[in-house]
């Protein structure tokens, strides 16, 4: 299942390559309220589409997808592979989620990515404040500490994800969710996995990005109690620092 928005240029060669990985039947997009051609060129590559009029966000897209894979499903309920949009070819590289959840040793697998780079092969990413708020949130609330606590790369089964609906809103999707299974007793396994997505970078667009993801993590923390005993990690003001005069 794919959550997608204004991704027309990347979706098609994402829907491809899931399409390879062993084991899916059904390729799945929502496209979030898209202003370009997204829909289009997902049902071109052979996806089904659902569509919001609007954007609703990520979580609202998953649990879109979710229940139109179970109106599909048959006799038995569909293993739940979530996977970013933009992955384009690298995303048959998730195939290694799956195996874990289909033979019962894991009801969720979260996907461990190599360093990303910038298409100048510059490294991509900010300074980690929201990764680190995300890591010791999770390792607060369950005792554990992921590797790659934000990843939206996962396999879920369907009772794993049943159980932890409704989502959490925006960015603390992932950070919720691993949290919410992990309480209830809900065996997590984190699985290295080949794949690329379009990498933020350190300009002021990037800036904000992280900053929303910070406000939606730590958002989604203290509604589960699960606030780092530090408070939550740098102010707002510091993820802008000013430059000094020249």
């Amino acid at each position: 299942m794919i959550p997608a928005k204004d991704e027309a240029d990347r979706i098609a060669a994402t829907v491809d390559a899931v399409h390879k990985i062993i084991g899916v039947d059904l390729v799945v997009v929502v496209d979030d309220g898209s202003t370009d051609g997204t829909a289009e060129a997902a049902e071109r590559a052979g996806a089904v589409v659902v569509r919001h009029e609007r954007n609703r966000g990520k979580a609202a897209a998953m649990e879109t997808g979710a229940a139109a894979v179970a109106e599909r499903d048959g006799a038995r309920a569909r293993h739940l592979l979530f996977l970013d949009a933009d992955l384009t070819d690298t995303a048959s590289g998730a195939g290694p989620l799956i195996e874990p959840v289909q033979t019962g040793r894991a009801d969720m697998t979260i996907g461990t990515l190599p360093a990303q780079v910038r298409a100048d092969g510059s490294k991509a990413g900010g300074h980690g404040f929201v990764v680190r708020l995300s890591r010791a949130g999770i390792e607060e609330a369950i005792g554990w500490a992921p590797e790659q606590p934000l990843s939206g790369q996962r396999c879920l089964t369907r009772a794993a994800f049943d159980s932890a609906v409704p989502l959490a809103a925006g960015f603390g999707v992932e950070t919720a969710l691993t949290i919410d299974l992990g309480r209830k007793g809900f065996r997590i396994l984190e699985v290295p996995i080949d794949v690329r997505h379009r990498a933020t970078g350190t300009d002021l667009r990037g800036q904000l990005h992280r900053a929303k993801q910070y406000l939606h993590v730590r958002r989604a923390l203290a509604a589960r109690s699960a606030l780092p005993a530090d408070g939550g990690g740098p102010s707002l003001r510091s993820l802008f620092p000013r430059k000094s005069a020249q």
